[in-house]
């Protein structure tokens, strides 16, 4: 691998970067609290890592240059992201920004199984995932070594990268949540979510 540094700044500055990950983190952490948050990153993470394993079986390659197959991520990416952003922009009630309850411990269970699944689809249904291992890594790797042992390094490298950046940001969410305590923030809050969403989603169609 060439340049391991520069690649792990890149991967930083692309996990940083706000887009569907960084709304559904910050959506689910001030909607459920830390917990949900963690657990979606554990779902981006868990994304990251099956198309790592695409990659090194050669398939990213091929979807890549299959019109067909990778409109088919395109639109189903789409849709799950418009039906999140629906979802959030018309439910009626506010966030809660205090911890779930511990007697309430199988409504904690639906809150971060709900949170883990979202951060895994929308990785796994996001094309430009797969623009990441088609046209990013190849860039990193030497030519003359093992391909398939340098894209599982880098694919955990960027999965651990980017794991990172979003534990770091759950918790600063969880130490504001504070500020955000007034239901017309929550509210306002839980409207532009579900707009960026939408807007990610009709993005990624056009």
């Amino acid at each position: 691998m060439d340049h391991l540094a520069a690649y792990m700044l890149m991967a930083l500055m692309m996990s940083m970067l706000p887009g569907t990950d960084t709304v559904l983190v910050m959506k689910n952490t001030m909607a459920h609290g830390s917990k949900a948050g963690y657990y979606t990153t554990l779902g981006i993470a868990s994304g990251l890592i099956f198309w790592t394993m695409i990659a090194v079986f050669g398939l990213a390659v091929v979807i890549a240059r299959s019109v067909f197959l990778f409109h088919v991520i395109k639109y189903l990416g789409a849709a799950y992201l418009i039906y999140l952003g629906l979802r959030a922009f018309f439910t009626k009630s506010t966030f809660s920004m205090d911890s779930v309850p511990d007697h309430n411990k199988k409504s904690t269970h639906a809150y971060v199984k709900d949170s883990f699944f979202q951060g895994a689809v929308s990785n796994v249904l996001n094309p430009k995932t797969v623009l990441v291992y088609v046209t990013f890594m190849p860039q990193f790797i030497h030519v003359n070594g093992n391909t398939n042992q340098q894209l599982i390094i880098l694919g955990f490298i960027l999965t651990l990268i980017a794991a990172g950046w979003f534990f770091i940001l759950v918790y600063f969410l969880d130490v504001m949540k504070k500020w955000f305590k007034k239901p017309v923030f929550q509210k306002f809050f839980q409207k532009c979510t579900g707009v960026l969403l939408m807007g990610f989603g009709v993005k990624m169609i056009v």
